[in-house]
């Protein structure tokens, strides 16, 4: 790692601390030459994937839309923080191990709806209500049959 104040190549890592998402791994450093010390953060490469719309289109993932709908649907609800997390991860992982990281949005919807089901009845309701697109008030009655 180059010294940000002397540009030495030789510095000595001090501190490793994971950040709270463990999306990054915080290190602190010291170098040799100058005896400054700074901070650095190691990330995983983001890997670009994709979802494919039922119109044809593709656009790109992204968990912050993910976790909006999710919030959404949950708003008012028992759901915790934690079970979204859980929800986006699942989402995720059924992503990558795509061999071409493209995921239906469909596929996206029935992990999302399965998983609310465990969690939540109205969160789930909510969701479906979107995501099947129910038009009218029988689509609601057929999915409150099925979640009793």
């Amino acid at each position: 790692m180059l010294c940000p104040f002397c540009k030495n190549q030789n510095t000595d890592v001090i501190e490793t601390r994971d950040n709270e998402e463990l999306s990054a791994v915080r290190r602190r450093r010291e170098c040799v030459s100058c005896k400054k010390r700074f901070t650095t953060y190691e990330r995983v490469e983001e890997v670009i994937a994709y979802v494919s719309k039922k119109d044809g289109i593709q656009e790109r993932f992204s968990t912050e839309k993910l976790k909006k709908g999710l919030m959404d649907a949950c708003r008012k609800t028992k759901v915790q923080y934690g079970d979204l997390e859980k929800i986006i991860n699942a989402v995720t992982e059924a992503l990558y191990a795509k061999p071409n990281l493209t995921i239906m949005s469909r596929e996206i919807g029935e992990i999302v709806a399965s998983e609310l089901k465990k969690i939540d009845k109205v969160a789930y309701i909510r969701f479906a209500s979107v995501f099947r697109e129910f038009v009218d008030i029988g689509d609601f009655k057929r999915e409150l049959k099925q979640v009793k």
